[in-house]
């Protein structure tokens, strides 16, 4: 017979589990739908339906994916699209390459392993990607079928309590920092930065003017710190000039929202995840988090498992929740988690202008 302190112990545990439930249930109830719009931090397969480089439908990607089977997202298990729709208690919302006629109703991800908020970032003839301002015309389409399907009127008031969330310009950077890039020779730093920031405010008014009204935006980690930039100084120290055009892209963008909303009123709201400050306290304080490893790849080959991608010819760590890296630049499924439960948890110091539950409420 079981004690009564086990009795107990049940007895929250069953408590905790209805709350968490209940949660889910309430915020579900306030999102219609999520629409995903970004790269590879929240690619969860559209590019399994592209001829690109840019694929991760392969061991050991997805080694900790419940099926235990690679997906197309680049790491081993869940990315940040998933755990998103998790906390909503949504599905997480398909890749729209999957099956592009689909009306959608509990949203779709648009995102593209490799895209670039510019056109021309890692969009070549024979290994392209789904750059945004297609991810854009892609939902003009599933728009324009919401409203032949459900009419004007119920398209208008579903999208406009549905979260569109734009995880992006990561690979933009990666780009002009590349020690291959000639980029530099024709812009500067500050001339790169102000044309990724006009072409995504114009990216954002788009999509707000084909019905969204509720945004989550993410920011830039500092790709200075991922194993890949680690690699190209011999100290394996952050490339503190790619990280420091990173912080000022951030404001920048930060800046840009605030305009938006003076311009658009109250049909546009967001919410900004300072990914970048979080991960810099994670890598300079990570026992704190449950990391240990915070330079090297788990995946992959040669110095600091970066000099090459995670591939089946790879090697791979066994202890993949201890490090922040899956591959030379994506986060593992731990880390993923980590960010995402500090978004939820509404944290100050990381997520301005207006939480998600407030966000959410209106």
């Amino acid at each position: 017979m079981a004690s009564s302190k086990t009795k107990l112990l049940n007895s929250f545990g069953l408590i905790a589990i209805y709350f968490i439930l209940q949660l889910n249930m309430s915020r579900a109830q306030k999102v219609k739908a999520m629409y995903v719009f970004g790269d590879s931090l929240v690619d969860v397969g559209n590019n399994n339906y592209l001829e690109t480089f840019f694929r991760a439908n392969f061991p050991f990607n997805g080694i900790d994916f419940p099926s235990g089977k690679p997906t197309g997202r680049f790491s081993n298990g869940k990315n940040a699209a998933d755990f998103i729709a998790e906390n909503f208690g949504l599905p997480t919302p398909p890749p729209y390459l999957s099956n592009k006629n689909d009306l959608f109703l509990n949203g779709v991800s648009f995102a593209s392993g490799g895209a670039g908020i510019l056109n021309s970032t890692n969009n070549l003839p024979s290994n392209g990607t789904i750059y945004l301002s297609k991810q854009v015309e892609y939902f003009s389409e599933v728009q324009q079928r919401l409203i032949t399907k459900i009419g004007e009127s119920e398209a208008k008031n579903h999208l406009s309590n549905s979260l569109f969330a734009v995880v992006i310009g990561s690979n933009d950077l990666f780009n002009y920092f590349s020690s291959k890039s000639k980029i530099p020779l024709r812009k500067s730093p500050e001339e790169y930065i102000d044309l990724m920031l006009s072409t995504f405010s114009n990216q954002l008014t788009q999509i707000h003017g084909l019905g969204a009204r509720k945004f989550l935006i993410a920011g830039i980690g500092p790709i200075g710190c991922t194993p890949s930039q680690r690699l190209l100084n011999s100290s394996e120290n952050c490339n503190e000039e790619a990280n420091y055009w990173t912080m000022n892209y951030n404001k920048g963008v930060q800046s840009m929202l605030i305009k938006l909303k003076s311009q658009l009123k109250e049909d546009f709201n967001y919410t900004y995840f300072n990914i970048y400050d979080f991960l810099v306290n994670t890598i300079q304080n990570p026992t704190k988090y449950g990391i240990h490893e915070v330079k090297a790849a788990c995946c992959g080959a040669g110095r600091l498992k970066a000099a090459s991608p995670c591939t089946p010819i790879a090697t791979y760590c066994p202890n993949r929740s201890d490090h922040i890296f899956w591959d030379e630049v994506h986060p593992t499924e731990a880390a993923t988690k980590l960010l995402v439960n500090t978004l939820f948890n509404n944290t100050k110091q990381y997520v301005t202008s207006m939480n998600l539950t407030n966000l959410l409420a209106l």
